[in-house]
């Protein structure tokens, strides 16, 4: 089913095709567009909220500024679908998220326009800059810099180390703020406190619009535009310090707050500051799902990304099943967490601004002085941790593997150096989904192995998950532990069993075989199973070891293994280099034994989205090419005996 787009909309194929449109037609085009995401996520599903509150915005952005030309930098890339669509990829929008379609992010080999590659927060401001910074070099001076961050994303270090460097640099640069008190969860820390202060100040608003009248007539003004420009911000300072010292004081004119839903009011701001040099921000003020009723008087949370719903109604389709199925693992990992804080009050919950991702967002209500959603901010979340852990307390750090990268420093060095019972949940482990290489947990199993300290562990089941979370909160000698597991549903209907402590560094053997054994890792040891039970009916016998703990390993099991079998196929949802399969060929080395081993897992490279599934089959470890393998591995015996 193909959304037909509306007929202005249907006549823009790029952005120079917005540059002759009048103020009516900019209105249109804004409507339009509005609908043909509504319309397309509706059926197809995606990011939703984001990209109907910068609506205007984009319009207005593709319309004064010459793109690919002038480099604008989306933070995050939840919220560029309209530019997506005004950049020539209208009528493959529908492939949005879908195996082998676009990316639901910016992205560098996708499009010209797509100026920088970005699925993580904080980052459009460093990136941005440093295109400035680039063309200041090179001596152009025409190009206009644009990193486009929401207030959720400035929550993050890295822009405000980025705002701290814009301000000195004396480049071509314009920060623009889409301020909607949202990320995915509602926004915490004083910041939000600080920008709701800005876009409240009745003093404030009292001058706005005479300050916006005079700056329009900046283009006017010629040379000394600089100037005007000074003079009104100095007028600023003297009334509203408190309101303007935060970027000021970083060296960064400020300009706001805007209604960033009038398009025609954004053409004449943005056309005003091209004129004015140096780094500057301009702060837009927007409503999130802006224009569709459902999301923009509900949850926004909710409709942040709902998957498909009923356009008229705002029904979001659910799936109807006629057995009981299985949980989410975050949800497991929800309630488990505070089925163990009633029992041990010293655990805390932490979570860097994911807590309805991760399912924190249980805890948070039952125990809100207990549980911490701490903002976009993984490596504070990290360090945090380490804090109430030299105290005594117990963290349970929850944080998407993928997002678990760029608070590695912190790991190693305030975690593992100083030896403290940090507890790691790492939710979205393996591949992520539509999402796609920037949300992939593929690398979380090779860089805590390699850390001192550091006890690294997979559930393969919602029990499993349990006792290891159980394990975790024990008392003992000091080593931070990790516990991964992926995105979406278990296996187990009926989860909620009796907590057991697992002994650290100890697996499962789940199946007696022949000649033949697989070593899983995880929940995609589930696969193993099927593909055991199916060659069995085959009179194929395979041994099946469900490891646990890719540190410490095994080392009784693995004994057990390579003495009874001459052939192994490890299998992980993670990266093969450095992985559980390189864990198990170290030991074979370091122990002389002589087997032939096939790894299994993620490869080498980027893999693109697409559901899970699709991606196991396209890197070689669904069930048919464990199957496959099994098989080929045996055939090759054969010809050789």
């Amino acid at each position: 089913m193909l959304i037909t787009p509306g007929k202005l909309l249907a006549q823009i194929n790029s952005p120079q095709d917005l540059k002759n449109l009048d103020q009516a037609q900019l209105v249109q085009l804004c409507d339009e567009l509005r609908h043909f995401i509504v319309d397309n996520v509706s059926v197809y599903g995606g990011h939703f909220g984001a990209s109907l509150g910068v609506v205007e915005l984009t319009v207005a952005l593709h319309h004064v500024f010459n793109a690919p030309y002038d480099q604008l930098v989306w933070d995050v890339g939840h919220q560029a679908y309209g530019h997506k669509i005004l950049t020539g990829r209208r009528d493959v929008f529908h492939t949005n998220r879908v195996y082998k379609g676009i990316s639901g992010f910016p992205k560098r080999k996708e499009s010209e326009y797509d100026t920088f590659g970005v699925g993580h927060s904080s980052t459009s401001v460093s990136a941005a800059l440093g295109m400035a910074m680039a063309s200041k070099y090179m001596g152009i001076e025409d190009k206009q810099h644009v990193a486009i961050i929401g207030d959720g994303a400035l929550t993050g270090g890295m822009a405000f180390e980025a705002l701290n460097h814009a301000g000195v640099s004396d480049t071509n640069l314009l920060v623009i703020l889409n301020d909607n008190c949202m990320s995915i969860d509602p926004n915490v820390g004083a910041l939000k406190d600080y920008l709701t202060d800005i876009t409240t100040s009745k003093t404030y608003n009292r001058l706005k619009d005479d300050v916006w009248n005079l700056l329009g007539k900046l283009s006017s003004i010629g040379k000394t535009a600089q100037e005007a420009a000074s003079k009104i911000e100095n007028g600023i300072k003297s009334v509203l310090l408190s309101q303007s010292n935060l970027f000021e004081s970083l060296n960064l004119r400020y300009f706001g707050p805007v209604d960033g839903h009038d398009v025609n009011h954004l053409v004449h701001v943005l056309n005003d500051l091209k004129s004015i040099k140096g780094p500057k921000l301009l702060h837009c003020v927007t409503v999130k799902g802006k224009g569709y009723g459902p999301a923009e008087k509900g949850n926004a949370t909710t409709w942040h990304a709902p998957g498909t719903f009923d356009k008229i109604t705002g029904e979001i389709h659910k799936k109807t099943y006629e057995k009981p199925q299985a949980p989410k693992y975050q949800d497991v990992f929800g309630h488990t967490l505070v089925e163990l804080a009633k029992a041990n009050d010293k655990i805390m919950g932490i979570t860097p601004a994911m807590p309805s991702g991760s399912s924190l967002n249980i805890m948070m209500k039952e125990m809100p002085h207990r549980a911490f959603d701490v903002g976009i901010a993984e490596q504070h979340a990290v360090t945090f941790s380490a804090g109430l852990a030299t105290q005594g307390l117990v963290p349970f750090c929850n944080i998407y593997s993928s997002f678990m990268q760029r608070a590695y420093d912190q790991v190693v060095h305030d975690v593992c150096i100083q030896n403290l019972p940090v507890n790691f949940c790492l939710d979205r482990a393996g591949y992520a989904g539509a999402d796609g290489p920037t949300h992939h947990g593929a690398y979380d199993i090779a860089y805590f192995r390699c850390l001192p300290n550091m006890i690294v562990s997979a559930p393969m089941n919602e029990q499993e998950l349990r006792n290891l979370m159980y394990t975790a909160q024990l008392p003992r000698k000091g080593e931070a532990f990790s516990i991964r597991y992926p995105r979406g549903q278990g296996v187990m209907p009926n989860w909620r069993t009796a907590f057991e402590e697992i002994k650290v560094g100890t697996g499962r053997k789940l199946r007696e075989g022949e000649e033949l054994a697989i070593l899983t890792f995880g929940h995609i040891g589930n696969y193993a199973v099927d593909v055991c039970d199916k060659l069995a009916k085959q009179d194929i016998h395979l041994g099946h070891y469900d490891l646990r703990f890719a540190k410490p390993l095994d080392e009784a099991l693995l004994h057990e293994v390579f003495q009874n079998y001459s052939k192994i196929i490890t299998v992980e949802d993670g990266c093969v280099q450095g992985g559980v399969g390189s864990a198990v060929l170290e030991f074979m080395a370091d122990h002389q034994y002589n087997a032939e081993v096939k790894r299994l897992g993620i490869p080498d490279r980027i893999i693109e989205h697409g559901e899970q599934l699709e991606l196991h089959r396209e890197t070689g470890f669904d069930p048919d090419s464990i199957e496959q393998t099994v098989l080929l591995m045996l055939e090759s015996a054969k010809q050789l005996a």
